[in-house]
């Protein structure tokens, strides 16, 4: 499988209008608060390829996406990405404001990234699928 990756040497990632601008605004608002986390989404919103809502491919991790995925120490998880009034890790529903929701956005099944734990360590993930809510399904 290819992997597109940009020249900053993280992989392409696409993100729809609407995901782009709820994003923005929230990683500037969460600066104080979250400054590492809120920077590091706001760098992916820099470099996302923004497009139409509906335009976005189905195996692309969107807000309210259904991820599986696998860590490069073999474990793998599946885990809804939602923004932080929504998060509960007990059920699966991981914020766009952690290091791995972050990572998360805009990846497309196949694709893999590295990305930084609150404790320094460089991780990397891979995602095995996409699910997309039934609301935002394409027909």
């Amino acid at each position: 499988m290819t992997k597109l990756v940009n020249s900053s040497g993280k992989p392409k990632i696409v993100v729809s209008d609407i995901d782009y601008k709820r994003l923005a605004g929230l990683a500037a608002g969460a600066v104080s608060r979250f400054p590492e986390v809120a920077e590091e989404l706001a760098s992916e919103m820099d470099r996302a390829e923004v497009v139409s809502a509906g335009s976005v491919p189905a195996d692309v991790v969107q807000m309210g996406s259904t991820v599986e995925f696998r860590s490069d120490a073999g474990q793998h998880r599946r885990v809804t990405l939602v923004f932080p009034a929504e998060a509960d890790i007990s059920a699966n529903r991981i914020s766009i404001l952690t290091p791995i929701g972050t990572a998360l956005i805009g990846l497309s099944t196949g694709q893999s990234i590295t990305w930084t734990a609150r404790d320094g360590r460089e991780h990397e993930l891979t995602v095995v699928n996409v699910e997309q809510p039934a609301s935002t399904a394409t027909v």
